[in-house]
């Protein structure tokens, strides 16, 4: 079975030993180990991706939440394999509808074999998206929409939650959160193409650049701002000349955002791709 820890605190000498000694003592095959320590914000995070029998599973999350409580860190163990048939998922939004109604549906039809676990918002905009398909609805922001982040990790810890879907979600998840969740269990979705048009308004910037194509892309999230090596899915649409910015956004955010991000999640969940050292690879091809 494949198990992914991540442990994330403050940061200070010998984090990572403990964490090691022990899975390596139990004979885990390492496929995949990084460790970060962010100077800005003192802050140490770790990530060990291992091979070891499904047995041993809650054994491993006993021990560490004892290696936890002695070094002050977070620790999470998760494995993709145990709930492979239905992952649970929250859903993360702003104001947008359609992206969140198009993922519900999906679920709803069986095009993604997944459980809408929660809606999480940090406005309370879609609020009836979550009572229309009975989904638990969870509001993380204050009357301006910043988010409480302790709040928001423990929203998912409560739900139990296999991925992070980030749905037209208008904040940026610092880097603590990111890495409490990394391992190719947060997917995001920019209305825009990356590497080509980053940022908050890719629409404008891709209209000010006289562009035809427009799209939307899916990805995984790592702690850098829509980095680009992490690509599930891209969808794309063309305008002719003399369209107006107006009609190509309503087209992108009602149309084109929606699929992409459908199939993104729906490959991701499926396994068909994952992620590993940061890179987008076919699912099963971290095997070590």
């Amino acid at each position: 079975m494949q198990l992914v820890i991540t442990a994330v605190g403050p940061d200070h000498v010998r984090l990572a030993d403990p964490i090691i000694h022990y899975v390596t003592g139990q004979g885990a095959n390492i496929a995949e180990i990084q460790m970060y320590d962010h100077d800005e914000e003192a802050l140490f995070a770790m990530l060990l991706r291992v091979q070891l029998p499904a047995e041993k599973l809650a054994e491993v999350r006993g021990a560490m939440v004892e290696i936890g409580r002695e070094t002050k860190l977070s620790i999470r163990v998760w494995s993709p394999e145990e709930r492979a048939d239905k992952p649970r998922l929250a859903i993360c939004v702003t104001y947008r509808p359609e992206v969140p109604l198009a993922l519900l549906k999906a679920i709803q039809d069986g095009h993604i074999q997944a459980e809408a676990a929660v809606l999480i918002g940090n406005r309370p905009a879609c609020r009836g998206i979550a009572e229309q398909f009975g989904v638990p609805w969870e509001l993380v922001g204050d009357s301006e929409g910043r988010t409480n982040e302790e709040q928001f990790i423990a929203t998912l810890d409560r739900y139990e939650v296999d991925y992070v879907v980030l749905a037209r979600y208008m904040r940026i998840l610092p880097a603590a959160t990111c890495w409490q969740y990394a391992g190719g269990r947060i997917i995001n979705l920019h209305h825009g193409l990356l590497p080509s048009f980053p940022g908050l308004r890719p629409y404008h910037d891709a209209y000010a650049a006289r562009m035809l194509t427009y799209g939307a892309t899916c990805h995984f999230i790592v702690p850098e701002l829509d980095a680009g090596n992490q690509i599930i899915q891209q969808s794309t649409f063309t305008v002719p000349p003399g369209t107006k910015l107006d009609e190509i956004i309503r087209i992108g955010q009602e149309e084109n955002e929606p699929r992409c991000l459908v199939e993104g999640v729906r490959r991701a969940v499926s396994r068909e791709v994952q992620l590993h050292f940061h890179r987008v690879v076919v699912g099963g091809g971290m095997r070590g």
